[in-house]
């Protein structure tokens, strides 16, 4: 079967405005998980993402270099400090940056990339993300086959190295074989770190059934969204090993789960609790026996007291939380993976006066979460959440230079670079990608990009990839190169 969404899906867009609630959305999902069969969903997945590789080579791996690369005449921002580094150039071989050499130095070995005055920089992560189903509308998707919706992602992904976002990491979706495209070079896109399907409670925020499908019964088949591999059912200690670890079978480099409710949800309110103890630190078990951790969608104290209490490493959203639970998040040297959920231009309308309301606690809610983030020093993480919006995907650079309210632009630029790599590497051996990433230094990955200016100065620079950035590296691959020859 196809996949069908609920309505409560809130938290995947800003400040849980979510376009999937919708009776449009509920009519494509309906749609999709009445016609397609689970098996022609697996088939045209693989088609989708297989389909770019039986055409013409893309540019992007077409400009793979024969010899080491040296770039020289910029300044150097390494994603660890807070000044440009002069006097470098950065040499490339291969996958890796080899080292950072005098920019005086003539390498005859080495092709030669110089330009006086933008800014190098490592390529930017995103903490939080879902790249199947970003980019596609709704109204688009609804007369839509299921492969077309995984050719959109595949779109996307390209779309999203040439903002300058080299690694992402997905928190739920069916992203696995985009991941193994992406890494196998059939088609461009960012490194993704997967934790498949969003494991639910019944009734919880990953449960997108709707009211005529209960109850479940023993011979009842799974529900189009759990199918698609978007979220999995879980109730009790042996349902959440079990599905924990059919993840972790897939390849999860981390895991997902849902601590409480969702902004617009209709069947699960905000302020509720969700998964037991018990349930929680099952998850919670199970990953850690693989080396990696769990992260949580929840909002309120109460979902993440709950979650510290069981040893999940990562909080996702937390706008409602107070001060005495940040202290605690500290204490339990958790992550906080939070997003500009703000009343702006980049929110979505919300249909009703109650979710409006909604809507201003949680774009109230953020601005608080971030102050006392910074104030209690907490390891703060930067994503967006961005889902079933065409135009708001090209908003990712505009959306996290919004952080540059509470911290300075260095912060921001390290958060996106090598804080958010250290996000990352908390799965452990479940990594996909050891070698460093968000750092300019020898052995790193050979992620770079050209700022055509100073983001130090001008964090506004990142909201405007197509005219800023110069060049973008991936790999050691360049993605986009407009220097002057």
């Amino acid at each position: 079967m196809g996949f069908r969404f609920g309505g409560k899906y809130g938290h995947l867009d800003h400040g849980g405005a979510c376009p999937c609630h919708n009776p449009q959305a509920q009519k494509l999902f309906a749609r999709i998980n009445a016609g397609i069969s689970r098996r022609s969903v697996l088939k045209g997945i693989a088609a989708s993402l297989a389909a770019p590789a039986l055409g013409a080579v893309s540019p992007a791996f077409a400009q793979a270099s024969a010899r080491p690369l040296l770039l020289r005449n910029v300044g150097i921002f390494d994603g660890t400090g807070s000044a440009l580094i002069h006097g470098q150039g950065v040499l490339v071989e291969g996958d890796r940056t080899r080292a950072r050499v005098r920019a005086a130095d003539a390498l005859s070995a080495a092709g030669v990339i110089a330009r006086g005055g933008p800014t190098r920089l490592p390529g930017m992560i995103a903490a939080h993300g879902h790249p199947i189903l970003a980019a596609i509308s709704q109204v688009g998707a609804m007369p839509a086959d299921v492969p077309y919706v995984h050719l959109v992602a595949a779109q996307e992904a390209e779309r999203t190295v040439l903002r300058g976002f080299t690694t992402v990491r997905d928190v739920g979706g069916p992203s696995f074989a985009l991941k193994r495209a992406i890494d196998e070079r059939r088609i461009a896109g960012p490194r993704i770190y997967p934790s498949g399907a969003m494991i639910s409670q019944t009734s919880g925020h990953g449960d997108f059934r709707m009211r005529t499908e209960l109850p479940r019964a023993p011979q009842t088949d799974l529900s189009g969204a759990e199918q698609a591999g978007i979220s999995a059912i879980a109730d009790g200690e042996a349902e959440v090993l079990r599905r924990v670890r059919e993840q972790l079978m897939l390849g999860a480099s981390q895991i997902k789960i849902m601590g409480g409710g969702g902004v617009s949800s209709s069947f699960d309110p905000i302020d509720s609790l969700q998964y037991t103890e018990a349930e929680m630190k099952a998850a919670v078990a199970a990953a850690a026996d693989w080396g990696t951790y769990v992260c949580i969608h929840a909002y309120t104290s109460a979902a993440v007291r709950r979650a510290l209490a069981c040893g999940v490493k990562s909080i996702e959203h937390g706008q409602l939380v107070d001060e005495e639970t940040v202290k605690r998040m500290v204490d339990a040297d958790a992550w906080w993976s939070i997003q500009p959920f703000l009343a702006d231009e980049d929110a979505n309308v919300k249909p009703s006066p109650e979710q409006r309301a909604q809507q201003d606690q949680i774009a109230e809610g953020t601005v608080r979460a971030i102050e006392l983030g910074k104030q209690h020093k907490v390891k703060m993480a930067l994503g967006t959440d961005i889902l079933f919006s065409p135009t708001g995907t090209a908003s990712q650079g505009r959306q996290l230079a919004k952080f540059a309210r509470w911290y300075d632009n260095a912060e921001v630029l390290r958060m996106l670079t090598s804080g958010n790599a250290d996000l990352m590497g908390l799965s452990g051996p479940r990594n996909p990608y050891p070698a460093k990433l968000g750092r300019i230094e020898a052995g790193a990955y050979a992620d770079l990009l050209v700022v055509d200016g100073d983001p130090l100065q001008d964090i506004s620079l990142i909201a405007d990839p197509e005219r800023t950035l110069v060049l973008v590296m991936k790999d050691g691959r360049v993605h986009r190169n407009t220097l002057p020859a």
